[in-house]
C-alpha cells in the first residue's frame, strides 16, 4: 500500500469475537458467515495501525486477491516498499493489504470493505483483461506473528487473459506461473501463499489434470 504509514488507521475487529464465531487455523470457506458478523460498526473499527501491528487482541481485516487465467496463477516477490517488513523476499500470490479508513470512507461494512479493496487493488496493479472477482475464503495463521494480527479475506480474480502489471516496485519479478509448476516452488511462499495453494488452487490444477 504506497500511503501506508504506521499513524495511518486501518480496519480492525476485535480477536475475541473470531473466538466467539469459531477461530479456525488455516482457511475457512465460511467467508459469508464471519464477515457478516464481523463487518458491523459496533465490532468493526479503524485504528492506528502503529497499535495494532503486535497487538493480536485485534485482527486487521487484509484484502488478499489472487489472480488466475488459463490455469497459471499471478505471483511475485514482495520488495522493499511492501509495508510489511516481516515478509520481505518471500514469493507471494496475493494482492492487497490494509482496509484504510480513508478508503472505505470512514466506514466499517461490507460495502465499505469492497470500495477499500477496489481502490487498494487500483494502486497495486493495472488489470488489463475483463474478469470476475469471487470472495472464496477467510485465511486465520496464528502460527507466525505477523498472522496472529492479520484475518485475510480470499478473493480469486479469475480473468480471460493474463494481464497484470504491477503499479509498485513492492511487487517485484511479477508474471503469471502454471499452477502445475508451483507444487515445486511451494516452500518459497509466504504462509498465506501455501495455505491458498493447498486450500483450492492446487486441488483445482490436479482435478483439470485428471
Amino acid at each position: 500500500m504506497s500511503h501506508s504509514s504506521h499513524s495511518e488507521r486501518v480496519l480492525v475487529v476485535p480477536g475475541a469475537e473470531l473466538d466467539r464465531l469459531g477461530r479456525f487455523q488455516g482457511f475457512s470457506p465460511e467467508a459469508e458467515r464471519y464477515l457478516s458478523a464481523l463487518l458491523n460498526p459496533v465490532l468493526a473499527t479503524f485504528r492506528p495501525r502503529s497499535e495494532v501491528e503486535d497487538d493480536p487482541s485485534w485482527k486487521q481485516i487484509i484484502p488478499y486477491v489472487v489472480f488466475r487465467s488459463r490455469g497459471s496463477v499471478f505471483c511475485y516477490t514482495r520488495g522493499k516498499s511492501q509495508g510489511e517488513a516481516r515478509l520481505h523476499r518471500l514469493r507471494s500470490l496475493g494482492v492487497g493489504g490494509h482496509v484504510a479508513e480513508a478508503d472505505a470512507d470512514g466506514r466499517a461494512t461490507l460495502e465499505a470493505y469492497e470500495m477499500a479493496l477496489r481502490r487498494e487493488l487500483d494502486e497495486e496493479v493495472a488489470v488489463g483483461s475483463q474478469g470476475t472477482m469471487t470472495r472464496v475464503g477467510l485465511i486465520n495463521d496464528d502460527s507466525t506473528a505477523v498472522g496472529q494480527v492479520h484475518l485475510g479475506v480470499v478473493h480469486v480474480y479469475d480473468l480471460a487473459v493474463p494481464a497484470v502489471t504491477p503499479r509498485e516496485e513492492g511487487l517485484a519479478e511479477p508474471g503469471f506461473v502454471p499452477l502445475t509448476e508451483l507444487t515445486e516452488l511451494k516452500g518459497q511462499f509466504e504462509t498465506w501463499s501455501q495455505i491458498c495453494l493447498d486450500a483450492f488452487l492446487l486441488e483445482e490444477s490436479d482435478r483439470a489434470a485428471d
